[in-house]
């Protein structure tokens, strides 16, 4: 497995990731390993996972808190 060094981690970085690996229990270097997944390996969500979620979110919103009217003035109050 490949290594890699990281040189001149500005201390309030580091100090962060060594308290971050201390309350997933895990070591710096593992912490480095689950931040680079999530950054550069995000999960994928299949279209049904998707909908899922906006009809889940759609069910929390009443129909009709915003008029028509309110959305024209909420335009022409951003205008000169």
């Amino acid at each position: 497995m490949p290594a890699l060094t990281i040189k001149n981690i500005p201390d309030d970085l580091y100090d962060e990731l060594k308290n971050i690996a201390k309350q997933h229990h895990r070591s710096i270097n593992s912490e480095v390993i689950v931040c680079l997944k999530r950054s550069l390996l995000p999960k994928r969500i299949s279209p049904d996972e998707r909908l899922s979620t906006i009809r889940a979110i759609r069910s929390q919103i009443k129909p009709n808190t915003i008029t028509a009217e309110d959305i024209d003035q909420a335009i022409n109050e951003g205008r000169p």
